[in-house]
């Protein structure tokens, strides 16, 4: 099985500081989810950037539907592959 790789997307780098640490405590990720600044195609103002949280699951054994309605609670959501 290849590697699984979860994208939550959400609205500014405060939230995504917040999903990222309670990931450990929520779904048991071992592995230090990867923070990154996605600045909106033609925006040049940062307060426009939305903040990826990368999540590998090498495993496998995220419920993706469980990773979206804990993005939803920060105004996010998970990416579809």
């Amino acid at each position: 099985m290849s590697d699984v790789r979860h994208v939550l997307v959400l609205p500014d780098r405060d939230a995504a500081e917040e999903v990222a640490e309670e990931l450990a405590d929520r779904f048991g990720v071992a592995e230090e989810p990867q923070l990154v600044r996605d600045a909106l195609a033609g925006e040049d103002d940062a307060e426009d950037a939305q903040w990826l949280v990368v999540v590998e699951d090498p495993a496998g054994r995220l419920d993706p539907g469980a990773l979206d309605e804990f993005a939803a609670e920060y105004e996010g959501w998970l990416e579809k592959p």
